[in-house]
């Protein structure tokens, strides 16, 4: 027994000096500062990539209805019933933002896509409290070339574009409100937008400053905004305009 308390009193636990944590925290700090913005970046690329898949799914739904109505791009906005319209993504009823229903299977994408999943890009936080809903719930998180279906008309004969390979026909979309309640001039809010076209930034640059767009040959990349276009209201939002040349059938 006095062997045993001799060997315990020889090897007492030594315990961390303060030093020496503060030491080891600096060192966690440290590599947090600098792993930190890599996943940020791969939490980016990531979001980019469903993006970029969801927009093929709407754009190979968008070339099935080409095919199955000669070749005829659908209108950005239609017919109008039971107090709303019929939009190409789907059905709104007027009233206030936010409360509005929204039916999306009388769109002329529908019976293309049927199960929705694809309609909302993931960097587009509506959990933001700078974000505005114009119905209940998230309608569509991209926006239709509005010269390629222009409301009133019977939309462009897909054959007659200049450069499909050049042509936008869906890209990121949102803008700045500050005109409907709950927005206003003193606060301005992001909201969900379905159209793009040569006036007025409606293109959503949240992909590191560069919107998902999908072209009328099938492909899809990352755009950037037209110069000095950018919307100044929420800066942080990058949202802004394509290039002209991107939008023009």
């Amino acid at each position: 027994m006095n062997r045993t308390r001799s060997l315990h009193a020889e090897s007492p636990t030594r315990a961390f000096t303060l030093l020496e944590l503060l030491v080891v925290i600096a060192v966690i700090t440290l590599l947090a500062a600098l792993t930190l913005p890599a996943l940020v970046r791969s939490r980016s690329a990531a979001q980019a990539t469903v993006c970029t898949s969801n927009l093929r799914q709407v754009g190979l739904a968008t070339q099935l209805y080409w095919d199955d109505h000669r070749g005829i791009a659908f209108v950005e906005r239609g017919s109008r019933t039971n107090n709303g319209w019929n939009y190409w993504f789907g059905w709104l009823e007027d009233g206030a933002e936010g409360e509005r229903r929204f039916e999306p299977a009388t769109g002329p994408l529908w019976p293309y896509l049927q199960s929705r999943g694809v309609e909302v890009c993931p960097a587009l936080n509506r959990a933001n409290p700078r974000f505005k809903s114009k119905a209940r719930g998230a309608a569509f998180g991209y926006g239709y070339n509005l010269r390629v279906g222009t409301r009133g008309t019977s939309g462009v004969p897909i054959a007659t574009l200049r450069s499909p390979a050049g042509c936008a026909v869906f890209a990121d979309c949102a803008q700045i409100n500050d005109f409907q309640p709950p927005a206003s001039p003193e606060h301005p809010l992001l909201e969900e937008f379905y159209y793009f076209d040569l006036e007025g930034p409606t293109v959503h640059f949240r992909h590191s400053r560069r919107a998902e767009t999908w072209f009328a040959d099938g492909h899809v990349t990352s755009t950037l905004p037209a110069p000095d276009s950018e919307d100044s209201r929420i800066p942080d939002e990058h949202v802004a305009r394509l290039p002209a040349e991107l939008i023009l059938p």
